[in-house]
C-alpha cells in the first residue's frame, strides 16, 4: 500500500501534469484545514492575518472570508495603502514602523486611507515623519517589546521596540495623546521567543529542552507585563485592540485576558519550520516543484535550481526541505543551490530526468517572492491560478 506521502506525490503530479517546473502550488484542502485549526486554537478571539506570510491577494481574501478572521497585519505602509485601495480589507495594521515618505503623505492626505490603516510606532521621532494635516487623524499602535529579560544584559527574543516597561508605554501614549492629528488605538506585542521558536526541533533534544524552559518562564512574565502596559496605555487612550502572538503561540496568547486579537499567518501555508512545534503542526499546504535533470551517480539525483533560502540567521534551517517523494535529503557540501540541488536518500530510487521533486520552504510567504503565480490544487486538479504580489508587479521589501 502506498504511503500518504507517495499518494500526495502522485496526486500533485496528476494535477500539475501540464506544467513545467519550477512552479508553486497551494493545496486548498490543507490550507482550509489549517485555517480552521488556527481559529479553534484562538478560542473565540479574532485572528488577524499577517500578509507577509501569504503575499497572494486571492488567498488573503479567502482567509478573511472564513469565520474567525478579521483584518490584515501588513508588513509595510506602501503595501497597506495598496491593499486598502484594492478593497482587500477595511482594517489594516502595519506591523513595523515606517520611514516611507511617499506612503506617509498618501496616508496623511486621504481620509479613507487614514480610517482604514493603523501605523506602528515605538518612539515620537517616527511621528515626526508624518506630514501634518488638520483634516486627517492618523491611527497609531504602540509596539511593545515582548522579549524576556531575566537579568541585566540578557535579551531573549527579537530586538524590536525600545518600549519594554509599563511606564515607558504609558509615557509614550501620553505624549502621542498630546499631539494633534494622532490617536492611539492599539497595542501590539510579538512574543517571538514563544511564537517563533519550535520547542521540539527534530534531532536536537537539548535545544528543544532549553527552548521549552525559556518559554515556560517567559510567558508568565509577559502576561503580567502586557496587562500592566495595557492598563497604563488605557489611561491616555481608548484602545480598540490589543494584538499579540503568532502561529506558534495562538492558544497561549489567546488565553491572555489583556489580548483582544491574535496574529497568525504562517500556519496557513505550513512551512517546514513548524514541524518542530509540539502543540500543533500545520498540514503542509504550500510547496514548489523542481525538475530532476540528471543523475551524477547511482545514489544521487540533481534538480535544476532550488536555492530558495529563507531569511534569518545563516543555518540549515533556512534551506528548503525536499518533501515529495519521501526519502530525499540535501547534501551538506552543496545544499540547495542557485542552479542545481543534488539530492540523496532512498527516495532517489526510480527517479529519472523529468520527474518532479516538491520542496517545502522553511518559512511561509517568502516562497511567493520567487514565483509570479500560485496554482491552487484541490484533489487531483488545479482549480485556479492566481498571481502573487510579485506577479502583480509588487515588491515591498
Amino acid at each position: 500500500m502506498p504511503s500518504d506521502r507517495s499518494a500526495l506525490w502522485t496526486r500533485y503530479n496528476r494535477a500539475t501534469a501540464d506544467l513545467d517546473p519550477p512552479f508553486a502550488i497551494v493545496d486548498l484542502d490543507a490550507f482550509d484545514a489549517n485555517s480552521d485549526a488556527l481559529v479553534a486554537k484562538a478560542a473565540g478571539k479574532p485572528l488577524r492575518v499577517p500578509s507577509k506570510s501569504i503575499r497572494v491577494r486571492a488567498l488573503i481574501d479567502r482567509t478573511l472570508a472564513r469565520p474567525g478572521w478579521h483584518g490584515i497585519m501588513a508588513f509595510t505602509l506602501a503595501e497597506a495603502v495598496w491593499l486598502a485601495e484594492q478593497g482587500t480589507a477595511d482594517d489594516i495594521l502595519v506591523a513595523y514602523p515606517t520611514a516611507d515618505r511617499a506612503a506617509l503623505h498618501r496616508l496623511a492626505t486621504d481620509e479613507k486611507l487614514a480610517a482604514t490603516i493603523t501605523i506602528m510606532v515605538d518612539s515620537l521621532e517616527q511621528l515626526d515623519l508624518v506630514p501634518s494635516n488638520d483634516k486627517v487623524t492618523v491611527r497609531v499602535c504602540i509596539d511593545l517589546d515582548a522579549s524576556w529579560r531575566p537579568m541585566s544584559k540578557v535579551h531573549i527574543g527579537v530586538r524590536r521596540s525600545p518600549v519594554h516597561s509599563p511606564r515607558q508605554a504609558g509615557e509614550l501614549a501620553a505624549a502621542i495623546a498630546e499631539r494633534p492629528g494622532f490617536r492611539v488605538v492599539g497595542v501590539m506585542s510579538y512574543e517571538a521567543q514563544i511564537a517563533g521558536l519550535g520547542d521540539a526541533p527534530p534531532g536536537r533534544p537539548v535545544r528543544g529542552a532549553l527552548i521549552r524552559a525559556i518559554q515556560a518562564r517567559s510567558m508568565p512574565e509577559l502576561l503580567a507585563r502586557r496587562s500592566a502596559v495595557v492598563a497604563e496605555v488605557r489611561r491616555h487612550a481608548d484602545l480598540e485592540f490589543v494584538n499579540g502572538g503568532g502561529t506558534g503561540s495562538v492558544a497561549a496568547t489567546a488565553a491572555d485576558p489583556s489580548v483582544t486579537e491574535v496574529a497568525a499567518g504562517s500556519g496557513l501555508f505550513g512551512p517546514w519550520l513548524f514541524d518542530g512545534y509540539r502543540n500543533w503542526r500545520p498540514q503542509p499546504a504550500a510547496m514548489f516543484a523542481l525538475s530532476v535533470v540528471r543523475r551524477p551517480n547511482d545514489a544521487t539525483v540533481t534538480a535544476l535550481g532550488g536555492g530558495w533560502i529563507a531569511s534569518g540567521e545563516t543555518a540549515p534551517t533556512r534551506q528548503p526541505l525536499p518533501w515529495l517523494p519521501e526519502g530525499l535529503k540535501l547534501i551538506t557540501t552543496e545544499g540547495a543551490g542557485e542552479v542545481q540541488t543534488p539530492l540523496v536518500g532512498p527516495g532517489t530510487r526510480g527517479l529519472k530526468a523529468g520527474d518532479r521533486v516538491y520542496f517545502r520552504h522553511s518559512k511561509a510567504g517568502e516562497l511567493c517572492e520567487r514565483v509570479n503565480e500560485i496554482h491552487l490544487v484541490r484533489g487531483d486538479r488545479i482549480v485556479e491560478t492566481v498571481p502573487t504580489y510579485r506577479g502583480e508587479g509588487r515588491a515591498f521589501l
